[in-house]
């Protein structure tokens, strides 16, 4: 039952000192179609309620990964002058507009207990202008190494398991798996529509699922127990390789198209460097119609940077494009950010031996019927 704002202010004085500042922060998903009537009704929202006492800032973000996510954050002098403000005719008007923008949204409130100094504020222009158009589908990946030498075990077990259900509730599915491997590393992306959690926990409950983890584990050269609820969670936390940018030049992949994943040789301490540099180059060569990468999605953490790209024709009949460095300095920039055994990629010649340096090996790729 939904509690009317009286009970929820009740609770907070009782729970909660009104004096200390408050964070609000909204959980909203925006509808298709819908981007820019939302900004516009933030814009709008944003004008007057800097006018309500006890307001100090607010702040809109959209996920990296899933483009109809969107976050509001607010901070307030304290409690009571949000709780009268939400509770007020005046709040109502005002968050009309964005009704009709919005499928689902979720309020949390909090005291700001800690807080450590801020660095100067970025200047407006570094921030985002435009709303990313998304397709409503979560991408993320998991990545590990396995002892070397079992390299062919490990790639074996993998191909051959029943893929498990796709439709985990009645808002989350899987829609793809795509694995592969290069050396001892593995690297396997997932592409959820709903609740990414939701859909890695429904893999890791599935029985056969959970018989090649089993026989995975004596290869791993990192142990873990996915019994053990802390030995999981820490395996999952060091896996993760989130996704930080993707790039679609239409609605939907052309039947032709091939699924590739690049692994680059990343130099100590350059993870970042050269994960922004795909991603500024795949928003220019998305620009192109004759670029052959129809999808490109770059996974970064720390020093590990993976792109899944989805290809029409041959990988090596466009080693640029390929890599993702069509700009015309882009070569040379990652020539100094990444380990190759070319003297320089600026040199055309020296691209498709450094593209078979980074194209790892396909495992499996497995997608539901309809995605």
């Amino acid at each position: 039952m939904q509690q009317t704002a009286h009970q929820v202010r009740q609770q907070v004085t009782e729970s909660a000192p009104l004096d200390s500042r408050l964070r609000v922060v909204l959980l909203l998903e925006v509808r298709d179609g819908a981007q820019q009537r939302f900004l516009d009704a933030y814009d709008e929202m944003c004008h007057k309620v800097a006018a309500v006492p006890g307001h100090v800032s607010d702040q809109l973000c959209q996920s990296i990964e899933n483009p109809a996510q969107w976050l509001i954050t607010s901070e307030w002098e304290s409690a009571a002058p949000f709780l009268a403000w939400v509770d007020s005719a005046a709040h109502r008007e005002m968050v009309k507009p964005m009704h009709g923008c919005v499928n689902d949204t979720r309020s949390l409130r909090f005291s700001i207990m800690r807080e450590m100094p801020t660095a100067p504020v970025a200047p407006r222009g570094r921030l985002q202008t435009e709303p990313r158009i998304g397709d409503g589908v979560v991408r993320h990946a998991l990545t590990f190494t396995v002892r070397p030498g079992s390299e062919r075990d490990v790639a074996r077990l993998l191909a051959n398991y029943q893929s498990p259900e796709a439709r985990v509730d009645s808002t989350t599915r899987l829609c793809r798996t795509s694995l592969f491997m290069r050396g001892n590393r593995v690297i396997r992306a997932v592409e959820v529509q709903g609740d990414l959690v939701a859909a890695l926990r429904h893999v890791a409950r599935q029985p056969e699922v959970r018989a090649v983890e089993e026989a995975i584990n004596p290869h791993l050269e990192v142990d873990r127990d996915l019994d053990d609820p802390e030995s999981a969670r820490d395996f999952f936390m060091r896996a993760a390789l989130p996704a930080v940018h993707h790039r679609a030049a239409g609605t939907a992949l052309p039947s032709e198209a091939e699924r590739h994943a690049l692994l680059y040789p990343v130099k100590p301490g350059c993870g970042s460097a050269v994960a922004q540099l795909l991603a500024r180059e795949d928003e220019l060569a998305a620009q192109d119609p004759a670029n052959p990468v129809v999808e490109s999605t770059v996974f970064h953490r720390e020093d590990i940077v993976m792109r899944l790209i989805d290809v029409r024709g041959p990988l090596e009949r466009n080693a640029r494009a390929a890599l993702g460095i069509c700009g015309d300095r882009a070569p040379s920039v990652l020539g100094r950010l990444v380990e190759h055994s070319a003297a320089d990629l600026a040199e055309e010649a020296a691209l498709p031996r450094f593209l078979a340096e980074c194209a790892m090996t396909p495992v499996t790729d497995r997608h539901a019927a309809d995605y």
